[in-house]
């Protein structure tokens, strides 16, 4: 990074030396999270025959089954659905409300507002077909403190009026300046629940969460969990998908949501996307541990250069997202070209705020990614919006997202 200014120079080798205690602290985690994949692999007794992937109905897909079967050992459920038919996260959630509800049911979402895309789903902001709302099931979100933190005080209140048949519970901060939750503080939030209405299904949106830390929300009563391939789980190599992890009778309602009636979980092929997500889910203990690195270095740096970031580099972590808070619509554009411009694909492209499907405001994204919507690779966008924050987040290698950031910060001083 010789071409950086001296400023930036001085700033990352200072950095370098702040943040190492940390990044020894995710070294071990990486280790730890990449003996339990290992170990669901060596168990599954995982075959090179399972990686060719099935065509048609996708009948007798042993290499899917059994990948199933991985993913319900590691985060410790009865059952799994890890399908390349989910076309992202926000659908993939999407299924497994649908699959948890009934019509005339209730659904709370225990942390606040759900981010844009499921405002879509749930049907918050405009009539339109298909929502949960035209289905007849109701829908309440449980406000939160000032500092972002769930309000206990009122909680209980809340569900004893409202008695809702399903709970939900969003770790990441999505596009919110809140922290994001760690399994310790979603453990509490299940108990807290399951106290109180012991047959609530709890529903978790675990995106961007996956092997953050050494635990996963389900094992601590999370009755079901959603997650996205384009992100931690997937590593870079899965090209698409998403998966459901938790009760073996919740995960064939889903499956009945995503194909239909009488076939479930029994079919769908996985053509030639199984080997990218069998083995994006080998490696994503690393990957997502590199991302995190990054985040941390990235939380460093800009703080010494006089931003606001949460969390801190020495905070703890639960998922891969950096909030930067530039201040200006400007910066948040100037920092999102440089990210894009310091990527391996598309780098000549200048991202601009502009609409986008499913939002409210203006947004500018920098991805220069391989796979398209990617969020375990490096990534940059935000809302055009007060207080002007954009979220950072993924990264392949840690040496990509020092030379890209750092690039980035010397572009907006």
């Amino acid at each position: 990074m010789e071409d950086l200014p001296s400023q930036i120079q001085q700033a990352v080798q200072e950095v370098d030396q702040q943040i190492q205690p940390q990044i020894t602290k995710i070294n071990q985690q990486i280790d730890n999270n990449q003996a339990k994949v290992l170990q669901a692999f060596t168990h599954q007794q995982m075959a090179e025959s399972h990686l060719s992937g099935s065509t048609g109905y996708g009948n007798y897909d042993e290499g899917r089954e059994t990948l199933d079967q991985v993913y319900a050992e590691v985060f410790h459920t009865q059952a799994a659905l890890v399908r390349p038919q989910f076309v992202s996260g926000t659908h993939t959630i999407a299924v497994g409300l649908f699959g948890c509800l009934q019509p005339g049911q209730k659904l709370l979402y225990l942390t606040g507002k759900p981010y844009d895309t499921l405002q879509e789903v749930i049907g918050m902001n405009k009539r339109q077909a298909g929502t949960l709302k035209e289905y007849g099931i109701e829908f309440k979100y449980q406000p939160l403190t000032t500092d972002g933190m769930v309000d206990y005080s009122h909680l209980a209140q809340t569900l004893a009026d409202f008695q809702p048949n399903v709970v939900a519970i969003q770790r990441s901060r999505g596009y919110e300046v809140r922290p994001s939750y760690t399994v310790a503080q979603i453990a509490e939030m299940i108990a807290f629940v399951k106290e109180r209405l012991p047959e609530v299904i709890v529903f978790v949106d675990n995106c961007y969460g996956e092997f953050s830390e050494e635990q996963e929300p389900t094992e601590f009563g999370a009755d079901l969990m959603a997650g996205s391939l384009y992100k931690n789980a997937g590593a870079g190599l899965a090209t698409t998908g998403g998966y459901l992890v938790g009760r073996k009778d919740l995960i064939e309602k889903s499956a009945i949501r995503l194909t239909a009636p009488g076939i479930g979980s029994h079919e769908g092929a996985t053509g030639p996307y199984l080997r990218g997500m069998i083995e994006g889910f080998f490696l994503a203990p690393q990957v997502t541990g590199s991302a995190i690195k990054g985040a941390i270095f990235a939380a460093a740096l800009l703080e010494k250069l006089g931003f606001v970031v949460t969390p801190k580099w020495d905070e703890p972590r639960t998922d891969l997202i950096q909030t930067i808070i530039l201040g200006s619509a400007d910066k948040m554009v100037q920092f999102a070209r440089a990210i894009q411009k310091y990527s391996p694909i598309d780098s000549f492209v200048q991202p601009e705020a502009s609409p986008m499907e499913g939002y409210e405001d203006q947004i500018v994204m920098a991805a220069g990614t391989f796979v398209e919507g990617s969020t375990i690779e490096l990534s940059a966008d935000g809302p055009i919006r007060p207080p002007y924050a954009i979220y950072l987040q993924g990264g392949l290698t840690y040496s990509h997202v020092r030379i890209a950031v750092a690039h980035a910060c010397a572009d907006i001083l």
